[in-house]
């Protein structure tokens, strides 16, 4: 699995305006320092949340960003999934819609799986738990282990 840099952004973009709580509106500039996140690209990225229902906006020299809900309400899968899409694909097509045939048929309840997997974690972890850097035990659990620091 490939986090792309729009999502990586857009938790980060995210994680700003939860750590903000809920004080004035935070400006794109605000952000997009902050992070060192490009401001035009953080654009495109608040507007994708904005049409998601991540977040809301305010026009004017009080305005800005905040997110539309409680940072516990929103799990970083909801994030991704506003500014990329499905969490997992193939091709570019969910699991679900593929079929495979011959040796390669066990393929399909590999990616099923990996799917649920991806889901438990990104479903699993708020903003909130981030923005207080209390994960998950499960989450947790998974990090501290010495194999998950390396590539093989």
């Amino acid at each position: 699995m490939r986090i792309s840099a729009k999502a990586d952004y857009a938790v980060r973009a995210a994680l700003q305006l939860a750590a903000a709580g809920d004080c004035e509106p935070l400006k794109a500039e605000a952000i997009a320092e902050a992070q060192e996140i490009p401001h035009k690209f953080l654009e495109g990225i608040l507007n994708d949340m904005r049409r998601g229902g991540l977040v809301v906006s305010r026009r004017g020299g009080n305005g800005g960003y905040r997110l539309a809900k409680p940072a516990g309400s929103i799990s970083v899968a909801d994030v991704i999934r506003v500014v990329d899409g499905p969490l997992v694909s193939v091709r570019g097509v969910r699991p679900p819609e593929l079929t495979y045939t011959g040796p390669a048929a066990s393929l399909l309840p590999l990616w099923i799986a990996l799917r649920a997997n991806v889901r438990e974690v990104l479903d699993g972890v708020t903003l909130a738990d981030l923005a207080s850097a209390e994960l998950p035990a499960a989450v947790s659990a998974l990090a501290e282990e010495p194999d998950a620091w390396t590539n093989p």
